[in-house]
């Protein structure tokens, strides 16, 4: 990727034609599963929201040289190398894109940082606490803006949760209740890869997806206050994913591999605010491919998320008649600003998808760039997730409550 000369000041690059054409040129490192959401994120968000910018799909990285030119014109992006450091170096680049196994958060988004580039980082935020703080303290010190990408926060209906919460709807909160239910793993052929491994993803499951749950849990709920949990390995040993080629006539050699990280757990919580939580994350839940089960009850009336029906909502409310109580479907497709996002999309009655919420998040993203204004959840959220992940690991080791 060519360097063009830009000016730089105290250290950082800047495009000199940035706040003259408001455009915004982004670098995306990762270009598998979440770099494929994202791309279609990058593309949709301008089609379909009123950005404070224009947005140049500019650089696509990856490793694998061939792969990532392969997919490049595919997922949108002008350009493709296969050093991150291009990116977050490049005085072109305005926003970096993280889209990478776990392990390399870090040094990537703190180098981004220090290079002046705006910030969008996947979950979960870091391998630990203190690389999440090294992150947060480089993010505040270049002054970016920075985000963690919680993409199930810009759900439609949990937005809705949000509101409704917010407007007393549930009196005093009760419970809050969450269970991240998939069954990748129930095969014991599944091979071995990264997110089952400590070096790569820091937590495996538990990080993985728990670190959804409890974004929504502080979301919607309120702050962690104390937490007991256990987590668990159900298969310690796995194939590894490329077994060496046979001699003819031979057998192939099984090698197997082990699992360093937990691949399921669960926990309890006490919140500040005095709820109580239960949340429970699993890749052996059989028939199970993404469910994501969200209940809040409270003093006066109770809401029911299930991300397989996600577009719905569904509210019990304590002071309707006796005769009238029940769960009410709120189907989340009302535009006019009724309903949260959906206003951007199709007329009542028409679902939107997964995809539509990594959108969202691009479209709040922007538009905070140009504000230079904090967009949630910022490096700081991310942060308070990965001390709650950490704390349910220590109790999983002591058995005792651990105080956040």
């Amino acid at each position: 990727m060519k360097i063009e000369p830009h000016y730089k000041v105290g250290g950082r690059y800047f495009n000199p034609n940035f706040n003259m054409a408001r455009t915004l040129r982004v670098g995306l490192i990762g270009y598998r599963f979440m770099g494929r959401a994202h791309s279609n994120a990058w593309r949709q968000a301008p089609r379909f929201f009123p950005l404070k910018a224009h947005i140049e799909m500019h650089t696509l990285c990856g490793r694998n040289a061939a792969a990532v030119q392969a997919v490049r014109a595919q997922l949108g992006w002008q350009h493709v190398c296969t050093d991150w450091r291009e990116v977050v170096e490049s005085p072109l680049i305005d926003i970096v894109d993280i889209a990478t196994p776990t392990n390399s958060h870090a040094e990537i988004a703190i180098a981004a940082a220090q290079n002046g580039k705006h910030v969008l980082c996947e979950k979960p935020m870091a391998m630990d606490v203190k690389q999440a703080q090294a992150m947060l303290a480089a993010a505040q010190k270049a002054k970016v803006v920075h985000m963690i990408c919680h993409n199930y926060r810009r759900v439609p209906a949990i937005a809705l949760a949000r509101r409704m919460i917010n407007e007393g709807a549930l009196g005093r909160l009760f419970h809050y209740r969450a269970r991240y239910a998939q069954d990748r793993l129930v095969d014991p052929e599944f091979p071995l890869d990264w997110r089952l491994q400590k070096e790569t993803s820091g937590g495996g499951v538990h990080f993985d997806i728990n670190s959804h749950l409890i974004d929504l849990g502080r979301y919607l709920a309120g702050e962690f206050k104390e937490v007991c949990g256990l987590t668990h390995v159900f298969i310690p040993e796995r194939p590894l994913p490329t077994p060496p080629k046979a001699d003819a006539g031979t057998k192939p050699v099984r090698r197997m591999g082990k699992v360093t990280v937990p691949d399921s757990a669960l926990f309890m919580a006490r919140l500040e605010n005095g709820a109580l939580a239960n949340l429970e994350v699993t890749r052996y839940a059989t028939g199970r491919k993404n469910h994501i089960e969200i209940e809040l009850n409270g003093s006066k009336g109770s809401l029911l998320f299930d991300f397989e029906d996600m577009n719905r909502l569904k509210y019990y409310n304590a002071e309707d008649p006796r005769d009238r109580q029940g769960f009410r479907d709120i189907l989340v497709t009302e535009r006019d600003g009724i309903h949260p996002y959906v206003g951007h999309w199709w007329p009542p009655g028409h679902p939107i998808g997964y995809e539509h919420t990594f959108v969202h998040a691009v479209a709040d993203f922007v538009n905070a760039c140009i504000d230079r204004k904090p967009v949630h959840p910022t490096f700081e959220d991310g942060l308070r997730n990965q001390q709650v992940l950490e704390a349910v690991q220590r109790s999983s080791k002591t058995g005792k409550w651990v105080k956040l």
